[in-house]
């Protein structure tokens, strides 16, 4: 079993960092692999929203995007990080997740549906909660079960080493990765006494004027 730690900052080593570094020792200690990938500064486009994804398979933008949604298949769960910037996500993982989850189900390749996910935030003082509200949103729309900690998933600093010093953060990062290695241990047990994944059924689109 593997998991994936999503880092959404521009930052490498940054706080966002820390906290996704505490997540990776603790699975560890649990059995559990996991992988930590940096979005890093390259630029990433937003979603066109041109539908493209539907006949291509893919996102008709052509950078790590497509890539990172062939490489998700081979990951048990996703843990995506992401600094808080103006109360919310960063540009950076809004744009990058935005078009990763939409062709994800336009483009039929179910990397993420039922496999556990959880959003963890890094922030000097405010934000946190409006950004991880934005990020669970990924989660609930694509069928994945959310994993909590003890406590709202973040941390505070205003640089690593302050994000070192928060405790009680540090270790909510530890029992979310007890946690989430607690449900991916009962998917694999779910999996080898033969229960069946939940039944799918046709989508249906409707609006409000129709």
């Amino acid at each position: 079993m593997k998991v994936l730690l999503f880092n959404g900052s521009p930052h490498k080593n940054g706080c966002t960092f820390v906290a996704l570094e505490e997540i990776a020792k603790t699975l560890k200690e649990e059995g559990i692999d996991s992988e930590i990938y940096q979005i890093g500064t390259d630029i990433i486009a937003p979603c066109r929203a041109c539908y493209a994804c539907r006949k291509l398979g893919k996102c008709v933008i052509n950078d790590k995007v497509n890539d990172f949604v062939n490489y998700a298949n081979g990951f048990d769960g996703f843990i995506f990080g992401s600094p808080v910037h103006y109360a919310s996500a960063c540009g950076g993982i809004t744009a990058f997740l935005d078009r990763a989850f939409f062709v994800n189900f336009q483009g039929n390749k179910k990397a993420f549906e039922h496999k556990p996910g959880a959003a963890i935030v890094s922030a000097r003082r405010s934000g946190t909660t409006a950004t991880l509200d934005q990020l669970n949103k990924y989660f609930t729309i694509t069928q994945m079960p959310i994993i909590s900690g003890r406590y709202w998933n973040m941390v505070h600093g205003a640089t690593p080493e302050d994000v070192k010093q928060d405790l009680e953060g540090l270790q909510n990062m530890r029992i979310l990765a007890r946690n989430f290695a607690w449900h991916l241990k009962c998917n694999e047990a779910a999996k080898n006494t033969g229960i069946p994944m939940p039944k799918e059924e046709e989508i249906v689109f409707t609006n409000f004027i129709r």
